[in-house]
């Protein structure tokens, strides 16, 4: 069995080492190297470790380590999320996020600062905020990466 702290190594490296674009190719590399990871596990991964996705040489979105411009980022939604968000209703294809009255948009600008792929854009009201997936994921997949962000 393998421990979380030695999965995300593995994820570590295998991102550094190979150009990695989705999280079942992220699964499919942890498994050819003997570690056992549903997409579940390997999403909140990739959230708690704060990978990014950039283009290589072919133009092709793939995972990185953060820089330093991004693990800031991360650190201002986790603040954001923290001071802000009241409570978070997961839709199929959407995330509503509830906030005291005045402050839906400074947590939105918060979430789109921090440029999760994971997340297409958000709209914001004067205490509400849609965040919408990008690539098919759901509201349930945003509540679990904003709360895991915000946990750690």
């Amino acid at each position: 069995m393998t421990t979380k702290l030695e999965r995300q190594a593995a994820i570590r490296r295998l991102v550094q080492e190979q150009h990695l674009s989705t999280q079942a190719e992220l699964a499919e590399a942890l498994r050819a190297e003997g570690i056992d990871a549903v997409q579940a596990t390997v999403s909140r991964d990739i959230a708690q470790l704060g990978l990014v996705k950039v283009r290589n040489g072919d133009g092709k979105l793939i995972y990185a380590l953060p820089g330093a411009a991004d693990l800031r980022r991360r650190e201002q939604l986790r603040n954001a999320l923290r001071q802000w968000s009241l409570g978070m209703t997961p839709t199929r294809e959407l995330l509503v996020i509830q906030t005291p009255r005045g402050f839906a948009a400074a947590l939105a600008d918060a979430i789109d600062e921090a440029e999760l792929p994971e997340i297409a854009g958000t709209v914001a009201g004067d205490n509400t905020i849609f965040v919408a997936a990008r690539n098919g994921g759901g509201g349930a997949e945003l509540a679990e990466l904003l709360a895991s962000i915000e946990a750690h």
